[in-house]
C-alpha cells in the first residue's frame, strides 16, 4: 500500500498556486480582505457564510476550496476522510479582537460573532462542514509546518486506521503574515505512484 499526494494548493500573501501551477498573483499586493475576495470570486464559491468568517478561516476555506475542486471533494467518504493541521498563531486575531471589545467598561459587550472564532479548531469545523467530512480532525500548534510530524501520523491515519484520504498541512494568519499549504493524501494499492507521500512531502522539487 502505498501513499501519494492526490493534489495541493499553496496561498501566500503574493500568489496562489495549484499543483505548481499559478491561479492568482497579487500583483497590486492587495490587503488580505481585497485580495481574499477577489480568489473567491475567480473560484466561483457560492457560500454566503464565507463572508462572516474570520481571516484564519477565510484562508483555509480558499485553500481548501482550490484543493477540492474538479469534483475531487466530491470523491471523498466523509466518514473516512481525515483534516490534520499544522498552526504557529492560533486565533490570535480573533483573539485580539475578542479582548478589543471588552477591556473597556464603557465598551463591555463582546461580540457573538467574533467569540465563534477565539480557537483555532474554529476552521477546522468551517471545512467538515463545507465538505461533509466527519473524520478525525485536528489541529496543532507548531513554531513552523513540522512536515516529519504531520507525516507519521496520517501515515497512521490511513494506514492502520481505516481513512481512505486526508487533508493536511499548514495554515497560519498572523498580524505580519499569512499562508497556507494544504495536501490532500490519498491511498494506492497499484500502479505507478507519481507524487509519493513522504517524510519531507512539503518540499517542492
Amino acid at each position: 500500500m502505498n501513499l501519494e499526494i492526490i493534489t495541493d494548493t499553496t496561498i501566500t500573501s503574493s500568489a496562489i498556486y495549484k499543483d505548481g501551477t499559478l491561479f492568482l498573483a497579487n500583483e497590486e499586493h492587495l490587503p488580505f480582505a481585497q485580495y481574499c475576495r477577489k480568489a473567491y470570486q475567480l473560484m466561483e464559491a457560492s457560500y454566503p457564510k464565507f463572508f462572516k468568517m474570520d481571516n484564519l478561516c477565510k484562508l483555509s476555506f480558499l485553500t481548501a476550496e482550490l484543493l477540492l475542486t474538479e469534483n475531487i471533494g466530491g470523491a471523498l467518504n466523509g466518514e473516512k476522510t481525515a483534516i490534520i493541521l499544522g498552526n504557529r498563531s492560533s486565533s490570535i486575531i480573533s483573539d485580539q479582537k475578542h479582548y478589543e471589545s471588552y477591556v473597556e467598561r464603557e465598551n463591555s459587550f463582546p461580540s457573538p460573532a467574533v467569540f465563534v472564532y477565539t480557537l483555532p479548531n474554529i476552521m477546522l469545523g468551517e471545512l467538515c462542514i463545507r465538505h461533509q467530512i466527519t473524520g478525525e480532525s485536528s489541529c496543532f500548534m507548531m513554531e513552523d509546518m513540522d512536515a516529519a510530524f504531520l507525516f507519521h501520523y496520517v501515515q497512521d491515519l490511513l494506514l492502520n486506521e481505516g481513512y481512505e484520504h486526508c487533508i493536511t498541512g499548514w495554515v497560519d494568519f498572523s498580524p505580519t503574515e499569512y499562508g497556507a499549504e494544504l495536501y490532500l493524501i490519498g491511498k494506492r494499492d497499484k500502479g505507478e505512484v507519481k507524487r509519493p507521500f513522504g517524510i519531507n512531502f512539503n518540499q517542492k522539487v
